[in-house]
């Protein structure tokens, strides 16, 4: 089946955060959204089939996790990262960011020590700070245009209070795939510390051709057994209004701490209709996601190129995974509140502000190319019409 990711779709009025909070966020309703981290596609019709199909039986009461959705889990996982897991390694979140604030309750207690790398989903720094742990930065090194892990650094900030680190893989903002050699550098760095590896693989399907993600937890038993790994088919799939992610963690001891504080908080039903949805994805997903990744590496090249033609002071850090762009603006010479501000209001774009990701997000800007060309098209033409009269002042 062909699908049609060319359709432009209305989401004003729907509740959307992207379109419906634009008033908010950036004060200014009319902005092009390309921010929040959902795409602009219609979520695929067997999953919407699915779901209709559950609508058929009118009731909706308390329910538990389905055995369907271990197994699909575990076949995605073999079949798409060659990763056998277990049925009992998975447990249920209602979201990969509610399972980082959960693991940082479980796992640590006030005053530890938590190392993230950034510039990074800012999310990672709330989980730390929002619940008295103190946040340790490994910040990632970024030099001719690549980003890369600092392990030396890394190493010299670990000290007897360290109790985790959370990994980003594949990397948000800047789109690493890390090579399994330097999955296996950090792996071996936990594994010596006694420090717990929280490993969000959220990113993980949406891969693009020559590159191959690897699973933190595949590497060894001894890497395995001190990592904790979140997924979900939500960024894959456009399911992120259900609410439906997983963990896999190995170790039974880690598995029944985490269990242990998700019933203390009572999270640990879930939906039924995310469950739904994620069976219907996972087990009939494959050939979507494959035009999916098609369409957006056909979006990424009509970015490079546009930028390269039209707008050369803003480059791009060449993404190995993700429909979450870098943009590199520093050659504009703005503050990075002028940068903020030139965004909204002069090219009448919503992105992501690039310290939002950290101090080292300073001059970049995060843009969504999970929408229809034509729109990803005509947002590049206000930013290139809004550097053009810039630069003319």
């Amino acid at each position: 089946m062909h699908y049609n990711f060319d359709e432009i779709i209305s989401r004003e009025g729907t509740g959307s955060i992207k379109y419906d909070l634009r008033e908010k966020v950036f004060h200014n309703s009319k902005i092009m959204p390309l921010w929040v981290a959902d795409m602009d596609f219609k979520t695929p019709d067997f999953i919407i089939s699915a779901l209709q199909k559950r609508l058929e039986h009118e009731i909706l009461g308390y329910s538990v996790v389905p055995p369907a959705f271990y197994s699909s889990v575990v076949n995605w996982n073999r079949q798409r990262h060659h990763w056998e897991i277990k049925p009992e390694w998975i447990s249920f979140s209602p979201g990969v960011v509610p399972a980082l604030n959960l693991l940082v309750m479980a796992f640590t207690q006030p005053g530890d020590s938590i190392i993230v790398q950034p510039p990074v989903y800012f999310p990672f720094f709330s989980a730390v700070e929002n619940h008295g742990r103190q946040l340790v930065t490994n910040p990632l090194r970024y030099e001719n245009g690549r980003y890369s892990m600092d392990f030396a650094d890394l190493e010299s900030r670990i000290d007897s209070r360290t109790r985790m680190l959370i990994l980003c893989s594949p990397h948000n903002p800047t789109g690493n795939v890390w090579t399994p050699e330097v999955l296996q550098r950090i792996g071996d760095i936990c594994v010596r510390n006694k420090i717990i590896l929280v490993s969000d693989e959220i990113h993980s399907d949406l891969i693009y051709a020559g590159f191959r993600h690897t699973p933190t937890a595949c590497l060894s038993e001894e890497i395995a057994r001190t990592t904790i790994t979140c997924m979900s088919p939500s960024k894959t799939f456009n399911l992120a209004g259900l609410s439906t992610a997983y963990l896999v963690i190995p170790d039974a001891g880690l598995r029944q701490q985490y269990e242990k504080i998700l019933d203390h908080v009572h999270v640990g039903s879930g939906n039924i209709f995310g469950f739904v949805a994620a069976v219907a994805a996972y087990n009939d997903g494959a050939d979507w996601l494959g035009q999916l990744m098609d369409y957006l590496a056909g979006n990424l090249k009509f970015l490079r190129e546009y930028l390269s033609k039209h707008i050369p002071l803003i480059s791009l850090i060449p993404p190995e995974a993700t429909y979450l762009i870098w943009l590199d603006c520093r050659r504009l010479g703005m503050s990075p509140d002028a940068l903020r501000s030139f965004m909204i209001h002069e090219a009448g774009l919503g992105l992501n502000d690039g310290p939002q990701f950290g101090k080292e997000g300073e001059g970049f800007q995060r843009i969504n190319i999970g929408c229809p060309r034509l729109v990803l098209h005509h947002a590049l033409e206000k930013l290139s019409e809004a550097v053009r009269k810039y630069f003319q002042k």
